[in-house]
């Protein structure tokens, strides 16, 4: 039953099949992987195109407008509430903390001065002075900018025109 020329057929399928899978595995790598196996394998290959977001257009927008102090001085409070909407999510008016401290007089009043707020290193470390509205400013355009290691994981308001409205919002709050 097992002569020769049947152990022979045997030994050549499983070899030839094994040889296939090979060439197959070869073939497949060669039209599927981005970049070659010799030198420069494993780093950055250039973007083929690049989707435009915007991102950088409002910080050139600031920088060509007028200067923080004009816009502060015509600053309007209502459209400020609205702005506070994306900061009434983590902060409260009320006179309670929520996920972050509450903002009721926030303009003037000293860093880190919230009474039973748990604040991070960074905050603690500016308690001595106040809260300006320039101060303010600079946090909420990049607050990790400013105070980096604050517990605020916020990306900040890019237009400075939003920025001074929510100030000028704020400092109606006591």
């Amino acid at each position: 039953m097992f002569d020769t020329m049947t152990m022979t057929k045997a030994v050549g399928a499983v070899c030839g099949s094994l040889l296939v899978f090979l060439l197959a595995g070869w073939a497949a790598t060669s039209l599927y992987t981005v970049g070659g196996h010799g030198e420069g394998y494993g780093e950055e290959v250039a973007q083929a195109y690049v989707i435009e977001t915007g991102s950088e257009e409002p910080a050139a927008a600031a920088e060509e407008g007028p200067d923080f102090a004009t816009l502060l001085a015509s600053a309007d409070a209502a459209a400020g509430e609205a702005v506070f909407k994306k900061c009434g999510s983590c902060h409260k008016l009320d006179g309670s903390d929520g996920v972050g401290p509450h903002l009721n007089g926030i303009v003037g009043r000293m860093h880190a001065a919230a009474a039973g707020y748990s604040y991070s290193e960074a905050n603690l470390a500016l308690a001595g002075e106040p809260w300006t509205p320039e101060a303010i400013n600079a946090f909420i355009e990049d607050p990790k900018g400013y105070m980096p290691g604050t517990k605020m994981s916020f990306a900040g308001l890019p237009k400075a025109v939003d920025r001074a409205n929510l100030i000028a919002f704020l400092a109606t709050t006591k």
